[in-house]
Parts: structure tokens; C-alpha cells; sequence
């Protein structure tokens, strides 16, 4: 599960570790508390000229054929292995797959009935990843389009399993390229849907206050060791 994210780099840190003209890029703000339904930067191919570019997507994946956008509430995680069966899913990840821009997450572990420790875990080089996302255009019968993203997640590494049954999916570099291209819609890159190495990973435990969406602030990642 993924439900809240870091994106802290700069616009042209970013622009340069995805390799995107500076020019073309819109405006990135530092966020500390990302959550569903905000509107978030991806990555994605341009369908005019057909280089990677960055769009302003909401979070929370409406299908083309939804009848209204309530059920993005519910699809902010696409389970990695269930993608290629689930309506909601399968034909973006044949023909819409994105990345998604974070150097952070934030999971809840679980200690009582009542009680969750929030973590936050990120890459021990500290550097930014990418998260393997999907998008949909949805079409409303009124209105402008609405362009909407998932993040896919898989089974837990050694790093995360302590806190949670699920991570997101992170994809390597060297891999942004098979992920993005979309040419072969019969046979999507599934193989890149797994654990992220754990020995290249981290995590601490954090404030409660990364519970409010509210805050928003570097605050929110110091340890509460």
C-alpha cells in the first residue's frame, strides 16, 4: 500500500534525473505529505513527439469507461499483480504507463487494535525514484477531462515487512525506459513489478503528526528515534 509520499527535489533535479527539458517542465513545489485526490507531476510519454514529459495528474485512477470519478477513492494502489486482470486497470497498464516522482514514502505499522506507528522509508543513497504508476483519461458527459494516476505495489522487502504487508512498486533507472514504452501492448513488463532490493533501502519511525494532510513541512521526516 502506498497512501502518502515525498517529492522534495528540486524542478531541475528533476527534470534532469528524468530527463525531461527544463523548459517543458511545470512548476514543481517541494511536497512532504502527499495524499490521494491532489494533483501530482508523472512521468510519461508524449503522444505528439513522443519524448518524456511531466503532467499534472490527480491521484486516484478514474477508468475511461467510470461512470462517474467516486471510485477513485478507492484506486490510488494497484495491486501489481492483479493489474492485468482488474477492469479498472488492464488497459492502462497494456497502453498508459507512468512514473511517478517521489525520494520518500510513509507507511503506518500496525502495534494494537487502535495504535499505528507511522515510518518513513526511502533509498539509503538518498537520492529520488520512481514509483511504476499507471494513467487513464476520463471522459465526464459535462466537464473538462480528467487525467488520473495509480502507483502500483507488490509484496513486501525486508525493509518494509516489519511495517507493512505491501510496498510500492520502485522501479531501477535503467528501467524507466522498458516501463514507459508501450509499443508491445500484448505483453507489458511485468517482470519489473517486484520488491525494490532491500539492501538499498531504509527506514525510521516519524511524528503522528504525518497523519494530518494538513501539515506539510521537511519536519515531518525527522526521525523520532
Amino acid at each position: 500500500m502506498c497512501c502518502r509520499f515525498v517529492r522534495r527535489s528540486t524542478q531541475e533535479f528533476l527534470a534532469d534525473w528524468f530527463e525531461v527539458e527544463l523548459e517543458e517542465t511545470p512548476r514543481l513545489a517541494p511536497s512532504f505529505n502527499v495524499a490521494p485526490q491532489s494533483v501530482q507531476p508523472v512521468v510519461r510519454l508524449s503522444h505528439k513527439s513522443g519524448n518524456r514529459e511531466f503532467a499534472l495528474l490527480r491521484w486516484g485512477l478514474v477508468p475511461f469507461w467510470a461512470k462517474d470519478a467516486k471510485l477513485a477513492f478507492s484506486t490510488f494502489n494497484a495491486r501489481a499483480e492483479e493489474a492485468a486482470t482488474k477492469p479498472a486497470f488492464r488497459e492502462a497498464l497494456k497502453k498508459r504507463r507512468c512514473l511517478v516522482p517521489a525520494d520518500a514514502f510513509y507507511e503506518w505499522q500496525r502495534l494494537d487494535a487502535k495504535l499505528k506507528k507511522p515510518f518513513a522509508i526511502a533509498l539509503t543513497s538518498g537520492m529520488p525514484f520512481a514509483f511504476a504508476g499507471l494513467w487513464e483519461i476520463w471522459l465526464p458527459k459535462n466537464g473538462e477531462p480528467l487525467e488520473t494516476f495509480t502507483i502500483l505495489t507488490t509484496d513486501p522487502n525486508e525493509v518494509v515487512a516489519p511495517i507493512h504487508n505491501r510496498m510500492p512498486v520502485i522501479l531501477e533507472p535503467k528501467d524507466y525506459i522498458r516501463w514507459l514504452d508501450s509499443g508491445d501492448q500484448a505483453r507489458p513488463p511485468a517482470d519489473l513489478l517486484r520488491p525494490y532490493p532491500a539492501e538499498h533501502m531504509r527506514a525510521w519511525p516519524v511524528g503522528d503528526r504525518v497523519g494530518n494532510v494538513r501539515n506539510n513541512d521537511p519536519q515531518l521526516l525527522e526521525p523520532t528515534f
